[in-house]
């Protein structure tokens, strides 16, 4: 699953709560972690008393996390946060990042100047974002988003793998139909059909999927109001948001404002997102 994490800690919210949390989880103990804090650009003098400060909070926060501390590199560095967080990802080639956010939505993410929007924007990497007005819990119930395509069947495989480590873990997948389908001679709909495909993927990982279905014309609603019925302690989306090389470096403002369906949920949902990304091809 994820081997390589890149914990960007600035010292607030639930992120740390959040990882202690996933040290339940066999292979995420075993992970590799990068444990990051940027320094914002000031004085020199200001920046070395900065550094030096962050440096040894982050080695506090490696125990609170529970984390070995020969698996754990802890990496300040100055600049820009959210470009930082962006080229360390690069640098140390991470499969998953995990950051903070408070939950800022449309206009209030671009007037915050939102660090975690920036990066959930702009990332191709995994990314698990804890808000911070959430009740962080023990991961035990998670559901996943299944839309029938193959960036939705990696968000499937993903949750698979991380509910196959937990013992009495539960797995919710959930479809969400904006308008009533004819169902076929047999009586099952497109969707039954969805589901029933993504049930027998679970088995595949001997995994057992419990199927739902939520309606609704929002898709970003219908999905957060699914996870708060399943009391889900982390809901896995998927994103085939994709931009051409020429365009990473500029955000898009019509999904800063609240237009894409990932964006939604992640100010939304009543748990912690997990984005898993197209692959590059």
């Amino acid at each position: 699953m994820f081997r390589n994490l890149l914990i960007a800690d600035s010292g607030k919210g639930h992120v740390e709560e959040m990882v202690r949390m996933l040290q339940d989880v066999p292979s995420l103990k075993r992970a590799r972690a990068t444990l990051l804090h940027v320094v914002p650009e000031q004085s020199k003098a200001k920046a070395e008393d900065h550094r030096a400060e962050a440096e040894s909070l982050l080695g506090k926060a490696t125990e609170r996390m529970g984390l070995q501390a020969d698996s754990v590199k802890i990496l300040v560095r100055d600049g820009d946060t959210k470009q930082v967080v962006l080229k360390v990802a690069e640098e140390i080639d991470s499969d998953l990042i995990v950051m903070g956010s408070r939950g800022l939505g449309r206009l209030q993410s671009i007037l915050a100047n939102s660090t975690s929007q920036y990066v959930f924007q702009l990332s191709t990497r995994p990314m698990l974002l804890v808000r911070d007005d959430l009740y962080v819990r023990h991961v035990n119930r998670v559901m996943v988003t299944i839309d029938g395509t193959g960036v939705g069947d990696d968000a499937l495989r993903t949750a698979c793998e991380l509910i196959s480590e937990i013992p009495g873990g539960t797995l919710t997948g959930v479809h969400v139909v904006r308008q009533e389908s004819t169902p076929t001679r047999g009586g099952r709909t497109r969707a039954d059909e969805i589901l029933d495909a993504a049930v027998q993927r679970a088995r595949g990982f001997g995994v057992e999927l419990r199927p739902m279905t939520s309606f609704g014309k929002d898709i970003g609603r219908a999905v957060c109001a699914a996870a708060g019925e399943a009391n889900a302690d982390l809901v896995v989306i998927a994103s085939q948001d994709r931009r051409p090389l020429v365009a990473r470096g500029l955000v898009d403002l019509d999904k800063l404002l609240g237009g894409s369906v990932s964006d939604y949920i992640r100010v939304h949902a009543p748990a912690p997102v997990l984005l898993v990304r197209e692959p590059e091809r």
